[in-house]
């Protein structure tokens, strides 16, 4: 019986695909039966790969619905292109609120003071004060102006004894008359908003907690100690921060009856100083820092410190060093503009003047600011003294609500590159021939810190280093702790209300 012949391609096909016994065969089919043994198996596993991997992603597009939104969108008419970028602006995330209200709220202070600021990192209006500008009031700590309130009382004593002469006569006061001497005696106008609040809300949360053992003694050194940090940092920054601010002063004046009465003895002379652990940053005046500054960066030998030569300390400044006091009186450290900050560096222990900190090119639109390196003599460059002088001002500026601080350095300095990187700064870039220093070019190495880096991890860091990992522990378990029970209390409020609401419309 003859061999029946295949009438079609598929027949074909089937009676091809049917003589295959083994792999060898195949090879043979696509003329590679003679090659080596390994490249065929070469061949082999590559044609696998390509067949596993075309169908992974056939799946993965049936599986994912790309198919049936490309089939929809061409039902719908859409076109199917890659997002423009008038689409990608308008996906970007948009600011939390608070960062908005702290942009708004700073640039209006702006406003009011009848200055003008940067609004695109520039320098602003140049015009030079002596007198503290609208950011260094910012930063500074609050407190009630007991001075004039003591004036004024003062005043109102004089005053009763003035009529009490007059009126010796008439032994009965009348009701009018005691009135108005209850609301001469009116002192709120001297406290700064909300600081009553925060004070009585931090004496409170201290006192059922306090940060350490109590002082005998003294039982109310450490909700006083505490609360007047905590109020001082004012109603626009952060509530963590308040927090971790007071309980670090909370536990640097209440170390023993000494440093409480230092403590509280320089809160009632300078409450408006940033406090620290080693020291403390006073607004720089002329009056007051003018002369120790000139001699500290003169180059002389000061307080058993050997003389040196006073380029290592304005080699990298515009200008400097300065042949006499007046001529740093007139410079650039101690003259400001609108949109700067000045910091006197002050050590807690031996009162003594360590340096300068400065802030530059503020710009509250961006909510981003620079921040200038310490000018210090060369032994306490990158101390801890000088990184918490840093540490302090970077706390408080993010917890104000800036989003970016940007340090630039000459691309030659070596020991202020190193600062950077030890206050957790980013090097960003280089800009060459950025600036004309002293006739000469400077090329500049441009460094940031975000408030996101901050957040994240540099404030842990820098706190570890300068008040030990065991504080820096507490510091978080205690933030950690307080706002569970912020948010347990404010749900709590939430859900008392409605029930409050929900009783006066039945």
């Amino acid at each position: 019986m003859p061999i029946q012949t295949p009438t079609s391609d598929l027949d074909k096909l089937l009676s091809a695909f049917a003589s295959l016994q083994s792999a060898e065969d195949i090879f043979d089919v696509f003329g590679v039966g003679n090659l080596p043994q390994a490249q065929k198996y070469g061949i082999l596993l590559g044609i696998t790969t390509f067949v596993v991997t075309v169908s992974s992603v056939i799946g993965l597009l049936v599986a994912g619905g790309s198919f049936k939104r490309i089939a929809d969108q061409a039902e719908d008419g859409v076109e199917v292109s890659i997002p423009n970028s008038i689409e990608e602006r308008l996906g970007r995330p948009l600011l939390l609120e608070r960062l908005l209200e702290a942009s708004e709220r700073m640039r209006k202070s702006y406003r009011d003071g009848d200055a003008v600021v940067a609004t695109d990192g520039g320098d602003g209006d140049k015009r030079e004060t002596k007198e503290f500008t609208i950011l260094t009031k910012m930063l500074m700590n609050i407190a009630p102006d007991v001075e004039k309130a003591q004036a004024k009382m003062a005043g109102l004593v004089e005053e009763n004894k003035t009529r009490a002469k007059k009126n010796r006569k008439n032994k009965k006061k009348s009701v009018q008359e005691k009135m108005k001497e209850v609301d001469k005696l009116n002192l709120n106008e001297f406290v700064p908003q909300g600081y009553e609040q925060h004070y009585i809300e931090a004496y409170r949360k201290c006192h059922e907690q306090p940060g350490g053992s109590t002082l005998p003694g003294l039982p109310e050194a450490r909700p006083e100690a505490y609360a007047r940090a905590y109020a001082a940092c004012g109603s626009h920054t952060t509530t963590p921060y308040r927090r971790s601010y007071a309980r670090a002063y909370e536990a640097i004046a209440c170390t023993s009856h000494a440093t409480e009465f230092t403590h509280r003895e320089r809160w009632i002379h300078r409450p408006s100083d940033i406090v620290g652990r080693t020291i403390r940053l006073e607004a720089l005046e002329w009056s007051r820092h003018g002369e120790e500054f000139w001699r500290i960066t003169s180059g002389e030998a000061v307080g058993g410190q050997k003389g040196y030569d006073p380029s290592e300390v304005w080699s990298f400044e515009e200008e400097g060093p300065f042949e006499g006091v007046g001529d740093l009186e007139g410079s650039f450290v101690f003259l400001v503009t609108e949109g700067e900050a000045k910091f006197a560096i002050v050590d807690n222990v031996t009162e003594g003047l360590l340096g300068v900190v400065r802030l530059t090119r503020d710009d509250p639109r961006n909510l981003t600011i620079s921040l200038e390196l310490p000018i210090v003599t060369p032994s306490n460059e990158g101390t801890v003294e000088s990184i918490e002088g840093c540490f302090l001002l970077l706390d408080r500026l993010f917890a104000h609500g800036y989003r970016r601080v940007q340090l630039s350095v000459d691309s030659m300095d070596t020991v202020g590159k190193k600062l950077c990187g030890r206050l957790g700064f980013t090097q960003e870039g280089t800009i060459c021939k950025d600036r004309i220093v002293k006739e000469s070019n400077r090329d500049s190495i441009v460094y940031g810190l975000l408030n996101s880096d901050w957040d994240k991890g540099a404030r842990a860091f820098l706190f570890k280093k300068l008040h030990g990992d065991k504080a820096m522990k507490l510091d978080k378990e205690n933030n950690d702790k307080e706002e569970e029970l912020e948010v347990q209390n404010n749900f709590l409020a939430d859900k008392k209300a409605k029930v409050e609401k929900k009783s006066k419309k039945i």
